[in-house]
């Protein structure tokens, strides 16, 4: 393994670190429960996400020490492979990020148990990314066929995450804050911790905010479909209807602010993707490296995105003579990729912006890179991401490799796999969105 190789893979291992739910659930359930303040009666824990497993399984450990007497009870939904061991709450495994009949399952599951909560009882919510489609139990009258369909539609329009979110909150009987609704009108207190991997980490957007008050409306959930050209012809007449109906104001829209006057409901950002970028960039700095960070909240077409970030490492090249030491850029966020008709593609953002990247630096012979989904998994295939450093460009050109082919198949796993560069984690049990390294050596 070069020296290039191992200082970004140990860059992108920091950033993952840092949130890591082991680590960061008892710290911030010390802070929230304060002896006098912790759970006595019933304490009822529920969440989704591609983390919530492993956060379960860090609050199981430390009740265990800390509230003894308390007895814990609950169901957690998680993406399949990324369960985790616990006791007391059930862990379901289930469809990401196309809803199945097996999260269906447990989705309804879980809100019947929020259904027996009592005045005076306490709801944990371990919530992170990955919540929304796991969490989208219908409202009455759509299907899970119907919502499916949604989804995927919504998948292959480039759409950014935060905009199918508000039409999936808006088709939920638990996101959009009905979680929280259905906790509130039982008179028991709510802890949400969250772990979020959408830009500007608002509660609301963070798997669509179970828990949250929502700033959208159905009006604005019919208005994204119109904007990515979707009609009756392609949304299910079940799922139209339905936010035809609520925009006329014929059933009650998400949970808003003014719901939550007096309500015992406080949302907790425990991991965010900027605090990860910081742990990275203290491992940099401690490599004798110079760190920048680009920014948390990244988003755009990947192949956009990296031509971008080209010109940037451009542009500190020309005078890196003058710089004291090298130079990794690095940055977080979520970019998109828009799939042609009739192209099913191999990878995910992370590969594409990779490949887009390998791409426009040809003349940048001492760069290196990675880029990689914290949660461990980049889009359809089973890799975090991919990286590549100089000896990269030797190895894609004896094998006759160029990335214009691979980019306009959207292929970008398939050229990375051929040069044994791709990143291989498996699932981290944690997700803070995608992480980004550019190395001027």
């Amino acid at each position: 393994m070069s020296k290039q190789e191992l200082f970004l893979k140990n860059a992108f291992a920091a950033a993952v670190a840092a949130a890591d739910p082991q680590l960061i659930v008892p710290e911030h359930l010390a802070r929230i429960f304060s002896p006098e303040d912790r759970p006595k009666g019933r304490c009822l824990v529920v969440g989704a996400g591609k983390a919530s497993a492993s956060m379960a399984s860090a609050l199981e450990a430390y009740a265990s020490v800390h509230w003894p007497e308390v007895t814990l009870e609950g169901v957690v939904l998680t993406r399949y492979g990324h369960q985790a061991p616990t006791s007391h709450i059930q862990i379901i495994q289930a469809g990401h990020p196309v809803p199945d009949q097996a999260g269906m399952d447990g989705a309804v599951a879980l809100l019947a148990l929020v259904q027996t909560l009592k005045p005076g009882d306490v709801l944990i919510a371990l919530v992170s990314g990955g919540g929304s489609s796991l969490l989208t139990l219908p409202q009455d009258g759509i299907g899970i066929d119907d919502l499916r369909h949604t989804t995927e539609t919504l998948l292959r329009s480039g759409a950014p995450i935060e905009e199918m979110n508000i039409v999936r909150k808006h088709l939920s009987a638990i996101l959009g804050g009905n979680l929280a609704r259905a906790a509130m009108a039982r008179g028991a207190r709510v802890e949400a911790l969250l772990i979020s991997d959408v830009t500007g980490d608002d509660p609301a957007d963070i798997a669509s905010g179970p828990c949250a008050a929502d700033y959208s409306t159905y009006q604005d959930a019919l208005d994204i479909l119109a904007k990515y050209l979707m009609d009756a012809e392609s949304i299910p007449q079940s799922v139209m209807q339905h936010l035809l109906r609520g925009a006329a104001g014929q059933i009650p829209e998400t949970l808003k602010e003014a719901d939550l006057v007096g309500a015992q409901v406080t949302n907790h950002v425990i991991a965010t993707a900027y605090k990860s970028l910081e742990a990275a960039a203290a491992y940099i700095q401690q490599e004798g490296y110079e760190p920048i960070i680009l920014g948390d909240m990244i988003t755009g077409e990947a192949h956009e995105v990296a031509m971008e970030q080209s010109i940037i490492a451009q542009a500190y090249t020309v005078d890196q003579q003058s710089k004291a030491r090298p130079i990794a850029f690095i940055s977080g966020g979520e970019c998109t990729v828009t799939l042609p008709v009739g192209i099913k593609g191999r990878g995910g953002r992370c590969s594409e912006f990779l490949l887009s990247l390998f791409s426009n630096t040809f003349h940048i012979p001492n760069l290196s890179a990675l880029a990689a989904d914290t949660d461990g998994i980049d889009g359809s295939e089973t890799n975090a991401g991919a990286w590549f450093v100089p000896q990269s460009r030797y190895a894609a050109n004896e094998l006759g490799l160029m990335p214009a082919p691979f980019l306009n198949e959207h292929d970008c796993y398939g050229f990375f796999e051929q040069i044994d560069c791709l990143v291989e984690t498996g699932p981290t049990l944690t997700n803070v969105n995608d992480f980004r390294i550019i190395l001027l050596d």
